[in-house]
């Protein structure tokens, strides 16, 4: 039967992610609005956005953080693009953004020594086989794929290269040994469900090192330009931006930081975000027609969550569809690279109720799609 309850915020896409609960964008402070984002007010809160991250974040001491161009995109290719060249590189790949920052490397910058160690979609790399020696790119959590690092302990603290992460949707949602991270980029319509367009830049004092250390042989945009005059530019680490950013996506961000304080922080955050995970978790242990894409529970994301169904890929459509016409659940298909199936997000901002509320949903939409 088709199910009565619904949850109160359809909203599972996995980017731009649902907004926190009990968001009103008039609450936001919008003094910085129609003001340049060199003036004072305009600075304190970019500024803030930084500190604030770093704080929140635990970040040790000497990590930089800066606001960029260009979402977590242009934030990764930032670090790509000025520290790569210096020695050899693995890019590890499971899923769609990891196969990008592959093509970046081999096809863009054409880098010679790269070495690319790619799974299939609901894999992983065999982690043991990374060198260390060299630079090493790599997502936090696969979000086509649903698939994430277990843990940082693959990751040597004695080490020659950089590492260079993409955490854009594992950032305030899983446990990151940062003094294991060189370089880790975010965007802020991930996990607290911020407004698009702005990246977030996290450097460690190797990657500063490199940078005052090594030039790369090729031009570099003035948007991924972390230097002047061989010394890094530390204004961007204090919120001077390389470009004109929106001050009201500024404003949206502090409010999603302050939010995560008011619950209490990082670990809480997680909490809400493993919690949405068991809801699935256990209504796809007592149903044999959804699994899991990622296999092993120990690699499985707890923010975008993706799931395969015994459907061909136009019933899969259908059953999308239909949870969308019922405004159950919004924006849940499946990467457009990825095996057909379901991605729900699960991310801090999605309460558990309303996941708990989805499921019943899923069953349903099944039932009629494979009629």
């Amino acid at each position: 039967m088709q199910p009565t309850a619904k949850p109160r915020n359809p909203n599972f896409s996995s980017g731009p992610c649902s907004k926190r609960p009990g968001y009103d964008v008039s609450a936001l402070q919008l003094n910085t609005l129609g003001r340049s984002h060199r003036s004072t007010p305009g600075k304190k809160a970019l500024g803030l956005a930084c500190s604030e991250t770093a704080r929140l974040l635990g970040l040790p001491e000497g990590y930089r953080v800066g606001v960029v161009p260009g979402s977590d995109t242009g934030a990764v290719e930032m670090a790509l693009w000025s520290l790569l060249g210096q020695r050899g590189v693995d890019v590890l790949a499971w899923e769609s953004f990891g196969s990008g920052w592959a093509t970046d490397v081999v096809k863009q910058l054409k880098l010679t020594d790269a070495r690319v160690l790619k799974a299939d979609y609901g894999e992983i790399v065999d982690l043991a086989q990374v060198d260390f020696a060299r630079d090493v790119v790599f997502t936090w959590n696969g979000t086509t794929s649903g698939v994430k690092v277990p843990n940082g302990d693959w990751i040597p603290a004695s080490r020659s290269g950089l590492t260079i992460c993409d955490a854009t949707s594992a950032v305030f949602a899983m446990d990151i040994p940062w003094d294991k991270l060189d370089v880790a980029t975010f965007s802020w319509q991930k996990v607290l469900g911020g407004e698009g367009a702005h990246g977030m830049l996290i450097l460690g004092p190797r990657a500063a090192a490199r940078l005052e250390s090594y030039s790369p042989p090729w031009p570099l945009p003035k948007v991924f330009r972390l230097t002047s005059g061989g010394k890094i530019s530390e204004g961007i680490f204090r919120g001077e931006t390389i470009n004109t950013p929106s001050m009201l996506c500024v404003a949206d961000y502090l409010d999603a930081l302050q939010w995560l304080e008011g619950i209490g922080g990082v670990p809480a955050a997680i909490a809400r975000s493993q919690a949405n995970l068991a809801v699935i978790a256990d209504f796809v242990a007592s149903h044999d027609w959804i699994s899991f894409l990622a296999r092993d529970p120990a690699t499985r994301s707890n923010t975008s969550v993706c799931l395969t169904l015994d459907l061909d890929a136009e019933r899969v459509k259908k059953m999308v569809k239909l949870l969308e016409g019922e405004a159950v659940a919004y924006d849940i298909g499946s990467y457009r690279d990825a095996p057909p199936g379901i991605r729900i997000w699960c991310g801090a901002t999605v309460e558990t109720s309303d996941v708990e509320a989805l499921m019943p949903w899923l069953a349903w939409a099944y039932g009629q799609a494979a009629a």
